[in-house]
C-alpha cells in the first residue's frame, strides 16, 4: 500500500515533467551563466574602472573581495537550503547578487566598489549551489546525465564569451553596464523560478549552527588570503602569511571538532563516510586546481609567445572548451543510457595528465595548431570530470543532504582553483624571473621586477633581445606550471581508480524501499515542478 501511494504522485507528474522542468532548467542555466560570466566580464572592464575611479593599489581587492565572499558563503547557502527549503533560499541568493550588481554599477570610488562586490559575492555563493541542488531535487541521477551538456555549454559559453562581452559593453556602454547587465537576466530567472518551480516547503526546528559557520568562514577566508597574497603582496615566509596559515588551520580544526557536537552541523561529517563522496571532493579540488591554472596561463602563453591578439583571449581557449563540451555531452548520454559512470573519472584523469604533460612540452617554436591539439586533450579530460563529480557526489548522500553535498563539492572546486592559481602562479613567476635574469641580465630583471605577466603595450616597448628573452621565459614558466599540474592530476587518477560504481538512484528496476549499494534507500524521482 505504501509503495502505491509513493508511486502515485510521481506517475501523475511524469507527463508534466518535460515541459515544466525544461522551463525551470532554462532559468537555472541563466542563473548559472550569471555566476560564471560575472568575473569574466568584470576582468575585462577593470582597466577602465581603475582609470575612472582610481585606487590602483586596491585593484586586486575587487576580485579578492568577491572571491572571499563567494567561497565563505557557499557551504552556508547549501545548508540553509536543506533546512528551510530550496526555492526561497535560492531566490534570496539571486536577489542579493542582483542588489550587489546594482550597487557595484553605482559605485563612486574603489572602496565602495570593493564593498559592493563583496555583497555580490555573498549572493553568488548561493547561485551555483542552488542550481546544482535543485537539479538534484528535480531529476534522478540516472536522468541527470542528459542535462550535463547544457551545463557544460553554459560554462564554455561564459569562458569564451565573457571577455568578448565585457570588452564590447565597456567600449560602447561604459564599465557600469558590466554590472547592470546582470539585472535583466536575473529578473527573468527570478520570474521563471517563482512561477514554475514548486518544491516542498520545509521548516527546521534546529537553529543554524552560527559557531560552525563562523569557524568555517574564518578558515576559508584565511586559506583564500594565503593563496591570493602569498608570493605577491607578501613573501611566502612572511609573518603575515604565517599568521594567516595559523589562524586558518586552527579555525578548521575547531570547525571539524565542533561539527561532531552541533545539533544541526553546517557540514555534517557523516557525508564523508561515503567513499565516493570523499573521492569526488578530491577529484573536484584537483579539477579546479588544473582548470583555472590552464585558463590563466594558456592565453598568456599564446599572447606572449605566439603573438595572438589579447582582444580575442576567450577564443584562444576554444579547442579546450569545445572538447570539454562534446565529451560532457557524450558522458551524460552514456551515463543516462547505461547507468555506468566509473569509466569517465578514470579516462578523464588519464587524459588530463597526458594533456597537461603535452602542454608542458610547448616552447617558443610550438605552432598554434599543435597547442590547440594539446588543449583539446585537456578539454576531453575535463569534460569527463566536470559534471560527473557533482553527479556521483549527489548520488552518494541522502536527499536531505543534497544542498550540503552540492555546496561542499562546489567549495572544494573553488578552493582548488585558489590553490591552483596561487601555486602555479608562484612557480611561473619565479621561473620567468630566473630566465629573464639569465638571458637579459640586469635589464631583464628590471622588466619583470613588478610583474612577470606583461601586457601587449609593455611587450611592444621592449628591445628585440629582451622581447626574445621574455618569450623564452614565458615558455619556461608555462612548462613548470603545466608540469606541476600534470603531477597533481595523477592524484585525481588514483582517486578515480578507487571509485565504487554504485547504482544511480532512479535507475534500473530497483524497488522502492530497497537499499542501494551505498546503503541509502532508493527514492522515486522528484517531479514537483508543475
Amino acid at each position: 500500500m505504501a509503495d502505491t501511494e509513493t508511486a502515485g504522485p510521481v506517475d501523475a507528474g511524469a507527463e508534466k515533467q518535460p515541459r515544466s522542468v525544461r522551463v525551470v532548467l532554462l532559468a537555472l542555466m541563466i542563473t548559472m551563466m550569471l555566476a560564471m560570466l560575472d568575473n569574466m566580464i568584470v576582468g575585462t572592464a577593470m582597466p577602465t574602472i581603475v582609470g575612472e575611479l582610481g585606487g590602483l593599489e586596491h585593484l586586486s581587492w575587487v576580485v579578492t573581495g568577491y572571491t572571499l565572499a563567494t567561497a565563505a558563503s557557499t557551504p552556508l547557502w547549501g545548508k540553509i537550503g536543506d533546512m528551510y527549503g530550496r526555492k526561497g533560499v535560492f531566490m534570496s541568493s539571486i536577489v542579493l547578487f542582483l542588489i550587489g550588481s546594482a550597487l557595484s554599477g553605482m559605485a563612486q570610488d574603489m572602496g565602495q566598489l570593493i564593498g559592493f562586490r563583496a555583497i555580490q559575492g555573498l549572493g553568488a555563493g548561493g547561485l551555483m549551489v542552488g542550481v546544482m541542488a535543485i537539479i538534484g531535487d528535480l531529476i534522478p541521477p540516472r536522468e541527470r546525465g542528459k542535462y550535463q551538456g547544457m551545463m557544460a555549454g553554459v560554462m564554455a559559453l561564459a569562458m569564451i564569451g565573457g571577455p568578448l562581452v565585457g570588452g564590447t559593453i565597456t567600449d560602447h556602454w561604459g564599465w557600469r553596464w558590466a554590472f547592470y547587465i546582470n539585472l535583466p537576466l536575473g529578473v527573468v530567472a527570478l520570474a521563471a523560478i517563482s512561477v514554475v518551480l514548486h518544491l516542498p516547503k520545509k521548516r527546521a526546528q534546529a537553529r543554524i549552527d552560527y559557531l560552525g559557520a563562523g569557524l568555517l568562514t574564518v578558515g576559508i577566508t584565511s586559506i583564500v588570503l594565503v593563496t591570493t597574497w602569498g608570493g605577491s603582496e607578501y613573501a611566502w615566509t612572511s609573518a603575515r602569511i604565517m599568521e594567516l596559515i595559523g589562524i586558518g588551520v586552527a579555525s578548521l580544526i575547531g570547525f571539524v571538532f565542533w561539527q561532531t557536537k552541533a545539533a544541526e552541523p553546517v557540514v555534517p561529517l557523516h557525508i564523508f563516510r561515503s567513499r565516493n563522496f570523499t573521492l569526488m571532493s578530491v577529484i573536484g579540488f584537483i579539477t579546479g586546481f588544473v582548470m583555472f591554472g590552464a585558463t590563466l596561463f594558456l592565453p598568456l602563453y599564446q599572447q606572449s609567445v605566439q603573438g595572438a591578439s589579447a582582444t580575442n583571449s576567450g577564443l584562444l581557449l576554444l579547442p579546450m572548451l569545445g572538447a570539454m563540451l562534446v565529451t560532457s555531452m557524450v558522458a551524460g548520454r552514456v551515463t543516462t543510457n547505461t547507468g555506468k559512470y566509473k569509466i569517465f573519472p578514470v579516462v578523464g584523469s588519464v587524459l588530463m595528465v597526458v594533456g597537461l604533460y603535452l602542454l608542458s612540452t610547448m616552447d617558443t617554436g610550438t605552432t598554434r595548431f599543435t597547442s590547440g591539439v594539446f588543449m583539446a586533450v585537456v578539454g576531453l579530460g575535463m569534460g569527463c570530470l566536470m559534471q560527473i563529480t557533482m553527479l556521483v557526489a549527489q548520488n552518494s548522500v541522502e536527499m536531505k543532504d543534497m544542498g550540503v553535498a552540492s555546496s561542499s563539492t562546489t567549495l572544494f572546486r573553488t578552493l582548488g582553483s585558489s590553490f591552483g592559481v596561487a601555486i602555479m602562479g608562484a612557480l611561473f613567476n619565479n621561473r620567468v624571473a630566473d630566465v629573464m635574469s639569465e638571458r637579459a641580465g640586469e635589464l631583464g630583471s628590471k622588466v619583470t621586477e613588478k610583474s612577470a605577466q606583461l601586457d601587449a603595450a609593455s611587450l611592444a616597448k621592449l628591445p628585440a633581445a629582451v622581447s626574445d628573452a621574455y618569450k623564452h621565459a614565458v615558455s619556461a614558466g608555462t612548462h613548470s606550471a603545466f608540469l606541476l599540474g600534470a603531477m597533481v592530476a595523477v592524484a585525481a587518477l588514483v582517486a578515480a581508480v578507487f571509485v565504487k560504481e554504485v547504482p544511480l538512484k532512479g535507475a534500473g528496476p530497483q524497488k522502492a524501499g530497497e537499499d542501494s549499494a551505498d546503503g541509502t534507500a532508493a527514492q522515486p524521482p522528484m517531479v514537483e515542478a508543475h
